[in-house]
């Protein structure tokens, strides 16, 4: 059996798994990022990779993280969230073991795993839409991933969807993340709760005084037991959603959108105000297949997975 590890670089923990050509996780561990010092990301992966590798014959290593990463698979252009530049990151990992190392973009990794092993294994082609604190996405034409000619294609979240519009961490306004995302998601809650919206009642005895410590999985969680405005807060988030993939949709024509990150565990409260913005707002609808949206199938491991399998065919 052929194995290879796949490494996903989060904000919080660094997960590792090893993996199977079937998509199977046989071992894994994590630990905490330590997000302030890039040179402690790196001791961690290879403490990691190491680790397992103590116990299991592996040969290739693929590392998710987010930001952007150059066409060779080796270089972290920039990461956001991490104090990354120019980061030779494989070359860093890869020097401290003898193991085959690649890098890869995280909503790339995630979307290639749902594609060989989750939601798009019987399609050919699909767009994932990664939907957390940002939007993140991952694109799959005719069996491959396409990463573009400088490797960082599909930043899906930063289509401008409002001219002029909310401000972005990017550097620009009106971004598709600052409408259809968890932040937005929160955003949206705490402004309720801020006017006095009498609906916000739950929200309200849920945080106490502490209304700043209102998170996305919160809303999710009273939209799932029924409260009025947690379902309509999420709805919006599903239209915005929608109405976005079917803008991607005039322009990529995928078989299947697979939507997956955090909000995605709202299941159908989210997908399917989504499925209805889509169809609603899709070009020419009465003319065309639709994509068919789907809620993707892996959860958080999926990038670890994609990863981990990327690896194994470079």
């Amino acid at each position: 059996m052929s194995l290879s590890i796949g490494v996903d670089i989060g904000g919080t923990k660094i997960a590792a798994g090893v993996v199977s050509e079937r998509g199977e996780i046989v071992a894994e561990s994590s630990r905490e990022t330590p997000a302030t010092d890039p040179d402690l990301i790196v001791e961690a992966v290879v403490a990691l990779v190491r680790e397992l590798r103590t116990t299991h014959d592996i040969q290739a290593v693929g590392i998710g993280a987010a930001g952007f990463i150059d066409a060779n698979r080796s270089t972290v252009l920039f990461a956001p969230n991490i104090n990354w530049i120019d980061e030779p990151l494989a070359k860093l990992v890869g020097d401290q073991m003898d193991a085959r190392v690649i890098v890869e973009n995280d909503a790339n990794a995630a979307a290639w795993g749902e594609f060989q092993f989750g939601a798009g294994e019987d399609v050919d082609d699909l767009l994932l839409v990664t939907v957390g604190t940002g939007i993140g996405g991952g694109l799959v034409h005719d069996g491959a991933l396409y990463r573009g000619g400088f490797g960082i294609a599909a930043e899906i979240g930063h289509m401008r969807v409002v001219p002029g519009g909310i401000q972005c961490g990017c550097g620009q306004q009106g971004c598709w993340e600052k409408y259809g995302s968890g932040s937005a998601l929160v955003s949206d809650a705490m402004k309720r709760i801020h006017a006095g919206d009498r609906a916000a009642h739950a929200l309200r005895d849920r945080m106490g005084t502490d209304t700043s410590d209102v998170h996305g999985s919160v809303i999710t969680e009273l939209a799932q037991g029924g409260d009025a405005l947690c379902v309509e807060l999420v709805a919006g988030v599903g239209t915005w959603l929608g109405e976005g993939i079917a803008s991607l949709a005039a322009v990529l024509d995928p078989t299947v959108v697979v939507i997956g990150g955090g909000v995605a565990a709202a299941g159908p409260l989210i997908l399917e105000p989504a499925r209805d913005a889509f169809e609603r707002t899709l070009s020419a609808p009465e003319h065309r297949p639709h994509a068919e949206l789907r809620l993707a199938t892996l959860g958080n491991r999926a990038g670890l997975i994609g990863a981990a399998d990327l690896a194994r065919r470079v």
